[in-house]
């Protein structure tokens, strides 16, 4: 071989040497780079993986989201991560659960949208995650968009949408928001898209064990309704048969002395006993209506008719009827600053509260006692109140009122006899006419019973 035909004829030996060795130096480069990259996609994976597990072991949404919030910041950048559910038959998209590294969250649980015609309608279209790496210009294309606007307020400045469908089905939508504008790219879609499916039927899960959850519950609450019901059912069973078994004995004591023929009773005694019979009656009927009452009222075949009712006069009637009652005590009952005004309600049962507090306010109040009865216009109300000169009532007795079958501490000055059912059925009724019922009271300075009724129409500018 001649001189010429050698290819290192004229090349000095170390220029040789730093070709190769320059090589060899770009070579290494490109393993290391290649080996630091696969070294990252490794860890990425790694991370994806430890996700992936943390998301199975969850079991309720909330947990399920928490435990993304924490894991996520490994691979996507955000300061803010929301999610939304798909509601009322994919027409509505509610905010379901959300978290910040700031407070306050204007963009919070339970705000909703229509889907229809938005742009994350246009995500479920598509399939694919969207990226705003300028929500501002964003926001001055869709001016009425109130979501952005609120997130906007948040100081979110970019966003990463992610639709999450699971079994072929979109369940909801994850956000990933950043203070800072252009923070997000491809790669953070394609990290999101390697755990989506999984993570969608997981958060459809979570969101399926917590509707059961709150199923059980509510059922377990309803139980607890029921068992109280029956519990109550029972207690009316065992009163109610022992405040009639006492009379019910009178009656029968009172009608086998006057039919034996072992007793020689005088005219005077008859009509003594018969007015007894008649008194006990009367209590077995005032009882079993009251019962019947509160049945009617739990059951919800409770039923209202409700008109406007001139309240002086209606008060008036109700005042004379019971003054006659109270003359037998030598005590009055009587009107005081009655200002003109009509109420919305049910005639018949307005009068049977007013009956019971009236009674009653006689019935504690010594002889000789005056009981007034008085109104007071209030917003869109009347007050009615009904002020005795009785004994007054207890801390514990005020506790007990409108309870069923409660015995109070005082008792009637002429020793009358009560069901113990009419304040708790006075609260009923009350209460399901749109009122409040209460008492005020000193012991040993009398009590003001009193309750609202609603304004009619002409006078709700009260």
């Amino acid at each position: 071989m001649s001189a010429d035909d050698s290819p290192n004829i004229g090349t000095p030996r170390s220029s040789r040497y730093a070709h190769s060795s320059l090589e060899l130096s770009r070579v290494g480069g490109a393993i290391q780079q290649r080996t630091h990259d696969l070294e990252a996609r490794y860890r990425e994976l790694q991370t994806i993986m430890h996700i992936t597990a943390r998301v199975n072991e969850g079991l309720f949404l909330d947990d399920i989201l928490d435990g993304v919030y924490q894991d996520f910041k490994m691979l996507i950048p955000y300061e803010r991560i929301g999610f939304s559910l798909i509601e009322e038959k994919g027409t509505v998209v509610r905010a379901r659960w959300a978290q910040a590294e700031y407070t306050p969250l204007l963009l919070d649980r339970g705000y909703a949208a229509k889907l229809e015609g938005s742009t994350l309608e246009q995500i479920l279209l598509t399939g694919q995650p969207r990226i705003i790496n300028d929500l501002e210009a964003y926001f001055a294309h869709k001016p009425n968009s109130a979501s952005t606007r609120l997130i906007l307020d948040e100081g979110i400045r970019s966003s990463l949408t992610c639709p999450l469908i699971a079994n072929g089905e979109a369940v909801g939508f994850m956000f990933f928001s950043s203070r800072t504008p252009h923070t997000y790219a491809d790669a953070h879609v394609e990290v999101f898209q390697q755990i989506a499916g999984q993570l969608s039927v997981m958060v459809e899960k979570g969101q399926l064990v917590a509707e059961l959850s709150a199923q059980k519950l509510e059922l377990e609450h309803k139980n607890d309704e029921l068992s109280d019901l029956n519990k109550l059912k029972n207690s009316f069973l065992g009163i109610a048969a022992h405040d009639l078994r006492n009379p019910l004995s009178n009656i029968l004591m009172a009608t086998s002395l006057m039919t034996s023929p072992d007793f020689d009773l005088t005219e005077e005694d008859r009509r003594t006993m018969l007015r007894e019979i008649d008194n006990q009656a009367q209590y077995m009927m005032n009882l079993l209506n009251d019962l019947l009452d509160v049945s009617h009222i739990e059951s919800g075949s409770f039923t209202l008719l409700p008109v406007e009712i001139d309240l002086p006069s209606f008060l008036r009637e109700v005042a004379i009827r019971h003054h006659r009652l109270a003359e037998a005590k030598n005590s009055a009952v009587q009107l005081d600053n009655l200002a003109p005004g009509r109420v919305f309600a049910d005639p018949i049962r307005l009068a049977q509260v007013l009956d019971n507090l009236i009674s009653n306010a006689v019935k504690y109040s010594p002889p000789g006692s005056t009981i007034t009865v008085r109104t007071r216009a209030e917003k869109r109300m009347w007050r009615v109140e009904v002020q005795d000169q009785g004994p007054g009532l207890t801390i514990e007795d005020q506790g007990l009122l409108f309870k069923d079958f409660v015995r109070l501490s005082a008792t009637p000055t002429n020793g009358e006899k009560s069901t113990g059912l009419g304040l708790a059925i006075a609260r009923r009724v009350v209460e399901a006419q749109g009122g409040t019922i209460g008492v005020e009271s000193e012991f040993g300075h009398g009590a003001t019973f009193w309750f609202t009724v609603k304004n009619a129409r002409r006078d709700r500018s009260r």
